[in-house]
């Protein structure tokens, strides 16, 4: 994450708010389940399981849903270079929309399926070429291992600061979090056009940052190869 530019970090870090706050509200709508964190998923996948309970396939679903998410958000990264990242996220917004939506409709069970689907698109923002995520967005035990070994690199005599991002990441996915289960509280399902608003907003400034200079140079370079 040391590579990307200060807008880009910014970014990161404003997109990893938009998962807690989205992930905080999927947590209080669906009594327990995640749209975000599929590590949370997983545990309860397992114990669902263990116990035969019926909460087993909950969490397989939403599993589900999440890989497909990174699917098509890496579908449409693909093909949108070098205007993946608005494209993407202009892809998490209309899930978001889609989402609210269905609350609004009376069944906010069912928009955790757009919402699963978005929190899984919105990891390929940051993928280079090779679809490889560089910045994981919506999920933070990677994070927190970077800011561990940056805090001993800075303990050591390394770069002080070069801890910063990883702790700026977390701090907006915590963040987030907290301000989706306040408005959660106070305008229940509501709170999802709010989201939707905000990966607009976020698509809209992907655009005024310019293209994903890793995605321009391999279309250059396919260009010139042709």
């Amino acid at each position: 994450m040391h590579l990307h530019p200060t807008r880009a970090r910014v970014l990161a870090t404003c997109l990893s708010a938009l998962a807690g706050y989205v992930d905080a509200t999927g947590f209080l709508m669906l009594g327990g389940f995640f749209v975000s964190f599929m590590s949370g998923n997983t545990t309860r996948l397992a114990v669902g399981i263990a116990r035969g309970s019926s909460e087993a396939a909950m969490a397989a679903g939403l599993i589900g849903l999440f890989v497909v998410g990174v699917i098509a958000g890496s579908l449409v990264g693909h093909y949108t270079v070098p205007h993946r990242r608005v494209a993407i996220l202009a892809l998490v917004a209309v899930l978001l929309a889609l989402a609210a939506g269905i609350s609004a409709a009376g069944a906010p069970g069912l928009a955790a399926i757009p919402m699963a689907l978005a929190m899984g698109a919105e990891n390929a923002v940051f993928a280079d070429h090779g679809g490889e995520v560089r910045i994981g967005l919506t999920y933070m035990t990677g994070t927190l291992v970077k800011l561990g070994q940056r805090l001993t690199a800075a303990l050591l005599g390394g770069d002080r600061f070069g801890w910063t991002p990883y702790l700026l990441l977390w701090l907006g996915l915590a963040g987030g979090g907290v301000t989706g289960a306040l408005v959660y509280s106070a305008i229940d399902v509501g709170g999802l056009w709010i989201a939707a608003v905000i990966a607009a907003i976020l698509a809209v400034a992907a655009w005024r940052i310019g293209p994903d200079p890793v995605q321009t140079s391999t279309a250059d370079t396919a260009r010139r190869a042709e």
